[in-house]
């Protein structure tokens, strides 16, 4: 409908219109409706038909050049996409209303009712109302395609540690879940010796370097391979690489240092144990409590190997145990350890209880270590060790043999463990029948080390509320992590006591 606003007047008489002699009221043009219909066309350029690019994959438009968005029908975002894909050609309207006409939804048609208005013919404002039809086109987007064919990653960091024990990815994992950085993630995939992350930009794998960096001793390494390039727009289309190495020394691991590190960390002694590895390397000299922290920087300029993996450790019991107090160290000596205590113990090997061979040896145990208990450890006196540094070694400043921890009974330890983590979702491949040994020693060493377990979130496990911690009444001493550490799971359910239902939309 077409209609001519007119100056309003104090006294307002009929003229006849100039074409056709109709009675009208004055208007600037002088003609009535129906003639100025045929003059003027105040809707000429505007498009009646339009097509609107639409991903059936993800369910989104094309708002050109490249932004694809997610639009539901008849709503304000889809009718402001629809006004732009026309507004280049009302630059000499007014926009005066616009609004949806409804359409069968899966005609593959939107239907746009337009009200505009434009000055014509001496002044006189005309006013009409036309239909735009929008006709939908189907378009894959960019991110569908990729996946489509397999190539949707643009980036992928690569977490490698040549080692054969997992404690220090199982730990990453826990701090990775905590700051929520794999949600941004396409993929994550396990293999035999590290886990890789792809990511659909760059941004994102860079985030994940910085934060491995800031928590694990480890070097990075980066590379980028062309996939294509626009030699009309030079715009250029990569994948990225990062490439991180942690350091191959894993908690509960013995080393020996270079005489160089050994006398630039406090003059303590080449063979260490490896308390922890969180951001540095946690170092402990059995003979003295002397502790150091080894940063990544500082490992790669001077590397130092394991001496043993977990599997070469060995059950010895105490035999005998005295407490080493008041211990002078040399000068320039480093800190020592306030949570340890300093021992001489005498051990046997629980594989050789029918002969009289027994070792002896300092340990940082003095604390957990009675007579009769069982300990971890490692016999060099038996052993043939091809390190460098320990080679050149004086031989009597060799050790016998080195305790890491106390031993527990395993069973009974799961049996009575109360609390359970959190892990990934992922892609194995390649898994090792160890895999889940060494998921045990890792979470016996959360039980024994408050330090640790800091930055790990730990739930309440389902036995929580059916079996009170305080019904084992045979306690072996085995640490345990009380309750007031673990955090309660949260599980969204609606007031039925099932899960939520989808939001339904009209």
């Amino acid at each position: 409908m077409e209609y001519i606003q007119a100056p309003a007047t104090s006294s307002q008489g009929n003229i006849l219109c100039c074409t056709c002699g109709v009675p009208i009221p004055p208007n600037p043009a002088n003609m009535c409706v129906a003639c100025l219909r045929t003059q003027v066309d105040i809707s000429e350029g505007i498009p009646k038909q339009v097509t609107v690019s639409f991903c059936k994959q993800c369910e989104r438009y094309l708002q050109p050049p490249a932004t694809w968005m997610q639009c539901a029908l008849e709503s304000r975002e889809l009718l402001a996409l629809c006004l732009k894909k026309i507004k280049s050609s009302m630059t000499k309207v007014r926009l005066i209303d616009a609004g949806f006409l409804w359409t069968e939804p899966h005609s593959k048609r939107i239907k746009l009712k337009v009200t505009i208005q434009k000055e014509v013919m001496n002044g006189a404002i005309l006013q009409q109302v036309f239909v735009v039809e929008f006709v939908i086109q189907y378009q894959m987007c960019d991110d569908c395609h990729r996946v489509e064919a397999k190539d949707f990653w643009k980036a992928v960091v690569q977490v490698r540690q040549k080692t054969l024990h997992k404690k220090t990815f199982y730990y990453l994992e826990q701090l990775i879940l905590k700051h929520k950085l794999h949600q941004n993630a396409l993929n994550i995939k396990e293999i035999h010796d590290g886990i890789d992350f792809y990511y659909g930009s760059k941004q994102h794998a860079q985030k994940m370097t910085d934060f491995l960096q800031c928590t694990v001793p480890c070097r990075s390494k980066t590379s980028q391979r062309l996939i294509s390039h626009d030699i009309h727009s030079n715009t250029f289309n990569y994948k990225s690489t990062f490439s991180m190495e942690i350091v191959p020394i894993c908690k509960d691991n013995v080393v020996c240092l270079s005489p160089r590190l050994a006398q630039s960390l406090g003059n303590m002694g080449q063979v260490c144990v490896c308390a922890r590895v969180t951001s540095t390397i946690h170092l402990i000299d059995p003979n003295t409590l002397q502790i150091a922290e080894v940063d990544g920087n500082t490992y790669w300029r001077t590397p130092f190997n394991s001496l043993c993996n977990p599997r070469q450790l060995e059950e010895f019991i105490v035999m005998d145990t005295e407490i080493i107090r008041n211990q002078k160290l040399g000068a320039g000596a480093g800190i020592r350890s306030n949570k340890h205590t300093l021992a001489e113990v005498w051990v046997q090997k629980t594989s050789e209880l029918d002969t009289s061979q027994q070792y002896h040896c300092r340990t940082f145990l003095g604390h957990l270590l009675n007579i009769g208990d069982l300990v971890l450890g490692f016999d060099f006196a038996n052993s043939n060790v091809n390190d460098e540094y320990l080679n050149k070694m004086n031989p009597h400043h060799v050790p016998d043999v080195v305790l890491i921890k106390k031993s527990y009974d395993r069973s009974r330890r799961v049996k009575r463990r109360n609390w359970k983590l959190q892990e990934m979702a992922r892609d194995r491949e390649g898994m090792d029948t160890d895999d889940e040994r060494q998921y045990q020693d890792f979470l016996e060493d959360l039980e024994e080390d408050d330090a640790l377990r800091k930055n790990v979130n730990i739930f309440r496990g389902d036995q929580c509320s059916k079996i009170p911690v305080e019904s084992d009444n045979e306690d072996d001493g085995a640490p345990r992590i009380s309750l007031m550490e673990m955090l309660e799971e949260l599980s969204l359910s609606d007031a039925t006591g099932g899960e939520g239902a989808d939001m339904m939309t009209e």
